[in-house]
Order: C-alpha cells, then structure tokens, then sequence
C-alpha cells in the first residue's frame, strides 16, 4: 500500500522530471535559433558569402535530419525507453552545438546543422511519450504546456543571448558557449530519469490501450487532420524562429539588442499563453467538459489569433507591425498546449513514442518549408509581404483541417477510432 509520504515524493519527482523535460527543450531551442541571430549579422553572411536564398537553405537544413528521424526516434524511446535514449541524444546534440564554433566553410556549416537536428530528433518523442505515461487526462494539458513552454523559452531567451555573445565575443564563441553549457543538464536527467511511471498509478496504465501496427496510426481521417494541423503550426511558428529576427531587423530596422528583446518579449508571451491555456483546458475537462472537443477548441482558437499576423504584413506602422507580430505569437500559445494533448486523448498510449515522432515530424516538415520558401519569396519579391501571405493561407488550411478532418469523439469512443 502506498503511504501518503510516497505519494507526495512520487508527485515531486513527477513534476521534477517535467521541468526537466521543459528545461531539455529550452536548451535545444538555444542551439536551433543561435544561427538565426548570426544569420541576421552582415559579418557572419559575408564569411560564408551568403544570399537570401543561401539564409533559407541554412535555416531549414536543420530540419531536414530533425524531421526525418522523428520516426525512427519514436521507435527507438517505445523500444527501448525514454531515459537512455534521450540522454544519448542530449549529449550528441550540445556536443555538434558547441563545434558549430569551429566551422570554417559552408559544407561544414550544413554538415553541423544536419547532426544537430539528428541528436534532436529524440526530444520530442521522448518528452511526449514520458508525458503519456506519468500524467492522467486531468494533467495533461497542464503537462504538455509547461514542456512546451520550454520550446517558447528556448526562442525568447535563445535570441538576445545569442545576440549578446555575439557582440561580447564573435559568432563562434556563441556557438561553443551555448553548446557546452547544456551538459549539466544530462548530469541531472540521469540522476532523475526512469523508464517506468512514476506514479505506478492503475490508471496511468490501463489508460495507456493496446499497441498498434504502425500502418494502423497514420491511416485514419482524424491522424491526417492532426498532421495538416501540424504542419500548419509548425509552418508559422519556424518562421518566426528562422526568419523574425531578420524581418525585425531589416524590415522594422531594430537594432541586434532591440531585436533580442522584443523576440524575449514575443516568445516569452507565448510560453505563459501555453502553460495557462492547458491548465484551463484541465480544468474544464476536470469539471466534465468533453476532452477532446475542449482541447480542439483551443486549437482552432490559437490558429485564429496567429492568422492575425497578416495585419502586420500589411500595414505602414511601425508599432502596429510589432503589435501584431507578439500578438499572434502569443496567440498560438493557445494551441500549444492542446493541439499534443488533443492527441494524446485521441490515440493509444503504447504507441505515444512513434505517435509523437509522426506529428512532430509534420512539425518540422513545417520547418524545412517555411525558410526556404521564405527566403525565396523574399529574394524574387524583394520584401516580407509575400511570405507573411503564405502563413496566413497555410494557417487557414490548419484550421479547416481540424474543423473537418479531427472529429471529436467521447473518450470511450477516441482509442477504436484511430485504430480502425
């Protein structure tokens, strides 16, 4: 029998591990979004003698290995469990983020970057499987909104200190700082970190269903709806992690330190939209609202607020430019939470790990499109306008997908949906 005592430290380690997890993805959006500040300085593009399409192709080169392991890293944390896989790839990623300092060539450059988002890979899948397993329907968005808060802080903080080191130091001591500062972080993951639940709870297991064929997860409506939807956040949300400090400074003429800031401010705002939209989510839910219909809601609602960024692209002012850039940022926060926790509600828990490697790799598909298109809009039409019109049709598509495509069935009725 369980003594009160037991469950207090199981819940204390529980939500220890979760910081964890945010504080993870906090670190690998440092060492995603440091190239774009050096991106954004006239020195780093002259070394490397770099165009508008050549700041693309750098940008979304990550995104190419990310995106393309997210499945076989799924496999490999619901094979082999979370703890061991993730601390590998946590090590080789901030090992590649601190040689990127050591680059002297444009092929080294997209050498580097493409390991980077291979030792990612495991991030996602992981952190979502670990979630899936520890914190019931009632947690849940909660949960999810506080590790992917992290995603935001990474970017809000990633930014001005990026820009700072840069103009402390040079772009390659930036690299080598913000590498080798994310090892301390695995020291305590595998001090904390297991692979069975913590909680040991009945109902965090039972809940977890049966596995799945692979073939089974992705050949249903509602999986096609959830990947569109995906896509479409991950469309919008990777621009402005690629492209928005360029646009801030060579659009709306901020200066590098200015421009750290308002991304602090921008993606910061995101991250407490994220963490409270989910524990509202939680809360109706836990006062008998549907879960998925709720969560759906919140979704479509921040893909709504996010559209509002064509404003921006559209006006002459400087201050309502800069409003509505933080403003849909913010915005999505509302279905950063809910749109993984809308999926872990609809599909089998056996199966979170390639569940979430799917999904998150229609994220990042999201990110190999949206600097390259960016920056070839950019180059033929000589300004952001354009690409900022192609987030708005790309976001209206994410909405009709889960308006049409992700139904909303009763809990009892979501695990024999996807697995028809």
């Amino acid at each position: 029998m369980t003594t009160p005592s037991q469950m207090l430290g199981a819940r204390f380690r529980k939500w220890s591990i979760l910081a964890m997890l945010s504080l993870g993805m906090v670190i690998a959006y440092i060492d995603r979004a440091n190239l774009s500040v050096a991106l954004a300085t006239p020195e780093f593009r002259t070394a490397f003698q770099l165009s508008d399409s050549g700041r693309g192709l750098l940008n979304s080169v990550f995104f190419w290995s990310y995106a393309l392991l997210q499945i076989p890293a799924g496999w490999l944390v619901d094979r082999y469990g979370v703890r061991r896989v993730y601390a590998f790839g946590f090590f080789f990623w901030t090992l590649v983020s601190a040689m990127t300092g050591f680059v002297n060539n444009l092929g080294q450059l997209i050498a580097v970057r493409l390991l980077l988002g291979a030792g990612e890979s495991v991030g996602a899948p992981a952190s979502l499987r670990w979630i899936r397993w520890n914190c019931p329907e009632q947690e849940r968005g909660l949960a999810v909104g506080i590790y992917m808060a992290g995603t935001k802080i990474g970017s809000a903080i990633g930014v001005p200190i990026a820009a700072f080191l840069i103009t402390a130091f040079n772009w390659p001591a930036m690299f080598f700082i913000c590498g080798a500062s994310g090892f301390l972080w695995l020291m305590a993951w595998l001090f904390l970190a297991r692979d069975t639940p913590v909680d040991a709870l009945p109902s965090n297991v039972e809940s977890l269903g049966r596995d799945i064929p692979f073939r089974d997860v992705i050949m249903t409506r509602t999986v096609l709806g959830i990947l569109l939807g995906t896509f479409s956040y991950g469309y919008f949300l990777y621009f402005c992690v690629t492209w928005l400090p360029a646009y801030l400074v060579e659009k709306r003429h901020l200066a590098l330190t200015s421009m750290g800031f308002y991304a602090l401010f921008s993606f910061g705002g995101m991250a407490v939209v994220a963490i409270l939209s989910g524990w509202l989510a939680d809360w109706m839910i836990s006062r008998g609202t549907d879960p998925a219909r709720t969560r759906k809601g919140f979704t479509i609602m921040g893909f709504v607020l996010a559209s509002t960024e064509l404003f921006g692209a559209w006006t002459t002012s400087q201050t309502i430019a800069l409003f509505f850039a933080a403003f849909s940022l913010a915005g999505l926060g509302l279905a950063t939470a809910n749109y993984w926790a809308l999926t872990q509600t609809l599909v089998p828990g056996k199966a979170m790990g390639r569940i979430a490697g799917i999904q998150n790799c229609a994220s990042n598909l999201g990110g190999v499109a949206a600097p390259l298109v960016t920056g070839w809009l950019k180059q033929q039409t000589g300004g952001y306008q354009a690409p900022m019109q192609a987030i708005w049709i790309i976001l209206i598509v994410g909405i009709a997908s889960y308006l049409i495509l992700v139904r909303s069935p009763r809990r009892t009725e979501a695990h024999a949906q996807v697995s028809r």
